[in-house]
């Protein structure tokens, strides 16, 4: 086992950030910037799409429910693989899998077909965003595990608005489907990834334990685990965090930029240019999260970024038709949607304080992507709902979900700086009994 001193040398025990921590950070950024861009810039080219494949509303909700519910195979099977093969090597199988999906989109010419890819693009789509807050939550100090988490985040709203310039103003020029074409080119990230990061020390310190006890039988399996007394509980209290949260969110954009596009009565451009304001929005609410999060505390901080959020879709929805009289206040509303769903951010360092080394990819992306895969429903819903009170009225939805998840992060315990350790495999077994 190693000495005290040589355990003290983990990336997560260092003063400050080193520059292998900014290129973890670096690299896990980029690949949930082109993660979120590739599964939302499928609902800026819904219209295309639906007009060439001749597909239904319903019929492209349905591709996008089903590449949500995508998303929660991906995250559990990556999540599992991530604990046992470590950080770095499935951080670039993700990658290589939603790009891989995104590409192939552009040469479907039927629904099954596009449902096909899409499927794909959703499994590595679930699985990139719980290795990297790993990758980063088991590398960074306590003290700034907020912030930096927080900005990995921020890749969120950027990949939004990325999509929104390649939705709104690439696609009438070169085509939906040469939008997927292009999107293959985050899948050279991989070589950086390969040639500029090293793997998770604190990981492989768990590896290096579970090896050397000497006479102790085969650890638990993550699942397995993760599903014990021990941590099936706190493992619930977060899945449930995650569908209220995710519902919020996806009850707020699967629809919004043809929201946006029919109240505005213009392009699809112009409906990209409110949409760039809500993610101008969103990236300075991801990085403020992180401050009030380290600052203040997670749930103070969850709390009031979801009050936010909640204001923002009821003035944008009941009222827009009084606010749209005054340009300025919709600005500043839309402005507010984005800038609440830095919530967000607190999920990569709660869950990674929460659960130890053994599990926390599993946790990580099971709880989160099984909640997205929940959301299958979300555009189905939205389109049964708008039938009777239009989309504002689906959409306003989120605002009640924004509320709950506010609430419900009070029964998770605070984690602000906490200690990111090695619990060996013996200590493992001998707490799953006390449990």
């Amino acid at each position: 086992m190693r000495s005290e001193t040589e355990i003290g040398k983990l990336l997560n025990q260092c003063e400050k950030p080193t520059r292998a921590h900014y290129r973890i950070l670096l690299m896990s950024w980029a690949g949930w910037v082109f993660d979120f861009y590739d599964l939302i810039l499928y609902t800026f080219l819904l219209i295309p799409i639906g007009k060439e494949l001749d597909l239904s509303p319903v019929m492209l909700s349905y591709v996008l429910g089903t590449s949500l519910a995508a998303t929660a195979v991906g995250g559990v099977i990556f999540g599992f693989l991530s604990d046992r093969y470590g950080r770095k090597s499935v951080l670039q199988w993700t990658i290589i899998t939603y790009s891989l999906g995104t590409f192939l989109s552009g040469f479907a010419h039927n629904f099954l077909m596009l449902l096909a890819f899409r499927i794909i693009t959703g499994f590595g789509v679930g699985g990139e965003w719980a290795t990297g807050q790993t990758y980063i939550g088991e590398t960074f100090p306590p003290k700034m595990r907020g912030r930096f988490g927080a900005f990995m985040q921020t890749g969120a709203p950027v990949g939004i608005a990325l999509a929104s310039v390649v939705g709104g103003f690439l696609a009438p020029e070169i085509g939906w489907r040469a939008c997927f074409w292009i999107s293959i080119l985050p899948a050279l990230l991989v070589v950086a990834i390969r040639k500029q990061l090293p793997e998770s020390d604190l990981w492989k310190e768990k590896e290096r334990r579970a090896h050397r006890e000497p006479g102790a039988p085969r650890p638990q399996g993550p699942l397995r685990l993760l599903l014990s007394p021990r941590y099936r509980t706190t493992f619930i209290l977060c899945l449930v965090l995650a569908v209220f949260d995710m519902s919020a969110y996806w009850f707020t954009y699967s629809w919004m930029p043809r929201y946006l596009y029919e109240h505005l009565g213009s392009s699809l451009g112009k409906a990209g240019i409110w949409m760039l304001v809500t993610q101008t929005g969103g990236t300075l609410g991801y990085l403020s999260f992180g401050i009030v999060a380290d600052w203040k505390g997670r749930r103070v901080a969850y709390t009031i970024y979801s009050l936010i959020w909640a204001i923002g879709l009821f003035a944008v929805t009941w009222f827009w038709g009084a606010l749209a009289v005054y340009p300025a206040m919709t600005i500043l509303f839309m402005f507010l949607v984005g800038l609440g769903t830095g919530n967000y951010s607190g999920y990569g360092p709660i869950f990674s304080e929460i659960f130890p080394t053994r599990v926390r990819n599993t946790a990580m992306g099971a709880a989160f992507n099984l909640a997205r895969g929940v959301q299958f429903f979300t555009p189905l819903i939205i389109t049964t709902v708008a039938a009777r009170y239009g989309l504002g009225g689906g959409i306003s939805l989120a605002g009640f979900f924004a509320l709950i998840t506010g609430m419900w992060v009070w029964t998770l315990p605070e984690t602000r700086g906490t200690t990111i350790g090695v619990e060996s495999a013996q200590e493992s077994r001998e707490k799953s009994v006390i449990a």
